[in-house]
């Protein structure tokens, strides 16, 4: 191809960031990642902006796993990106299209006061960090590794979850006698339990034996459907306390109007975070 002379008109990364896990847990040849191990983010193009508002590539994750590919060309497959890291990723990928200033509405908790709170999100990337993976959950003569779920992993849990809920809400409204309501509710409480062990089960890295170190997935899954309740609930609880030090903290701000301060959860919902 000839050379574009329009190629130095191109746009240029806006900000650098260095990811939580300092680029662990990625699968090989998912990242490319740099000497200083900083990653250049690019602004959003006019396609990506399309892109993150195709409500059916937002809901099974392909509009993210673009979007992402396109600003942070380093990561060359979405899909393997940590949990740990994608807060930061999608912050930074926000600042670099729309800058570092965000609005949040908010209600005091004490005079109902609403008001629009002007958030800085470079502080929201500084305050995220990767929580500790190495430390294992000793359960006897077992130690048990774990390891963040990659964003695929995410994205299938919560089209899952998302499908079985639905379900349970459709069930409370039509008029299928108690019977079948409770054979429906049944078979969806199960597939929700199984999903809770597959969840956990993608959360352990390995587990580790006085004779061996146990990788295999079928063999960790086995052990998970048949160790003591208390075991599998340990196990749980620790999945679970990982994947919340890891995400983005609630703000604190004080109310203009009576000077309360209150804890203000900072979420954001895919199709709306970069509009």
């Amino acid at each position: 191809m000839e050379n574009n002379p329009l190629t130095t008109y191109f746009r240029r990364p806006a900000i650098y960031i260095k990811l939580p896990s300092d680029g662990q847990y990625y699968a090989k040849d998912t990242l490319n990642m740099t000497e200083t191990h900083e990653l250049p983010v690019f602004p959003m193009t006019a396609i990506d902006e399309i892109t993150y508002r195709t409500p059916d590539a937002l809901f099974n994750g392909q509009a993210v796993v673009d979007v992402i590919q396109s600003c942070v060309p380093n990561i060359k497959n979405a899909w393997a990106v940590p949990s740990v890291d994608l807060d930061s990723i999608l912050v930074a990928i926000r600042i670099a299209s729309y800058g570092h200033s965000m609005d949040i509405d908010t209600t005091c908790t004490k005079c109902g006061e609403e008001s629009t709170y002007a958030l800085d999100l470079r502080t929201v990337i500084e305050g995220l960090a990767a929580p500790d993976f190495r430390t294992p959950e000793i359960i006897g003569d077992l130690e048990v590794y774990f390891r963040p779920l990659n964003y695929k992993q995410m994205s299938e849990n919560n089209v899952l979850q998302f499908e079985e809920q639905k379900l349970v809400s459709v069930i409370d409204n039509t008029d299928m006698d108690d019977k079948q309501k409770l054979n429906i509710l049944a078979d969806a409480f199960r597939k929700i339990g199984e999903l809770t062990l597959k969840a956990v089960g993608q959360g352990i890295a390995a587990i580790k034996t006085p004779e061996t170190v146990v990788q295999d997935r079928k063999h960790i899954d086995e052990f998970l459907r048949n160790c003591d309740r208390e075991v599998f609930d340990r196990l749980r609880d620790r999945v679970i306390k990982l994947k919340t030090e890891s995400e983005l903290k609630p703000l604190n701000i004080k109310c203009t109007h009576c000077g309360h301060e209150y804890a203000q959860p900072f979420t954001f919902d895919m199709s709306n975070f970069f509009g």
